[in-house]
């Protein structure tokens, strides 16, 4: 039997979001003292800003170009039956959200790929990597053959791998569904609906959701709109 995951929200629960060495405190707009919706542009400058300490050092994303700011990383309210530490993954409205308690949720935006729409239900977090490798598909592979100097290992990590900084690597019991949640070095595909991946989130963001949710995270990804709702 496997323990639950750590409360996601256990530094915000102390009305403050750590963003790499730097702590802002946010006003008690909540039961438990979290701030809801977009913050201010100074959040977000530390929130989006300059990764040096990664293997792989990460650029600031450029806030103020960010055209739709319902992306940004915010707390929102959000009504469901799910427990605190869920992830709930809303690919037909690019939503990504982190249960908490009292009906809110951290919400992230995030770009779906072919795969991120071909596939949902309920699934746990199996794994978790820092800038992993990336092995491309078969069906790939066959539109672009130059793609097999990979090899079996796959491409390693880095600053262009189509994986980004994290994968959270989604299962069924034993069964891999070859879903993934993960970074991206295309942040104006955010947002948006593209060609190849699955769940594809800004670098800074996916960073933030890897430290706070643990292996075994219930993971539930929405299908179809079905009457205006969307179906498990």
């Amino acid at each position: 039997m496997t323990s639950a995951p750590p409360s996601p929200f256990l530094f915000l629960s102390r009305r403050s979001l750590l963003l790499g060495s730097a702590a802002v405190v946010l006003a008690a707009c909540t039961p438990d003292g979290l701030d809801v919706g977009l913050l201010d542009d100074e959040f977000y400058t530390a929130a989006y800003g300059p990764r040096p300490e990664e293997e792989f050092p990460l650029p600031a994303l450029d806030v103020a170009k960010t055209a739709d700011r319902r992306l940004l990383r915010q707390v929102v309210r959000y009504e469901t039956s799910e427990k605190p530490g869920t992830v709930v993954v809303d690919p037909a409205n690019h939503y990504l959200y982190l249960v908490h308690e009292n009906n809110y949720a951290m919400r992230y935006g995030v770009g779906v790929g072919k795969a991120g729409m071909a596939w949902s239900g309920r699934a746990y977090i199996a794994g978790k990597r820092r800038w992993p490798s990336w092995r491309p598909p078969a069906e790939m592979i066959e539109r672009r053959p130059e793609l097999q100097r990979y090899g079996p290992e796959g491409m390693a990590g880095g600053p262009d791998n189509p994986l980004g900084a994290r994968a959270l690597y989604l299962f069924e019991g034993d069964v891999d569904t070859l879903y993934r949640i993960h970074g991206t070095p295309e942040p104006d595909s955010i947002g948006k609906s593209v060609s190849s991946g699955c769940i594809r989130m800004w670098n800074q963001d996916v960073i933030d959701l890897y430290e706070r949710v643990g292996k075994y995270t219930p993971i539930i990804v929405l299908g179809p709109q079905v009457d205006g709702e969307a179906s498990a």
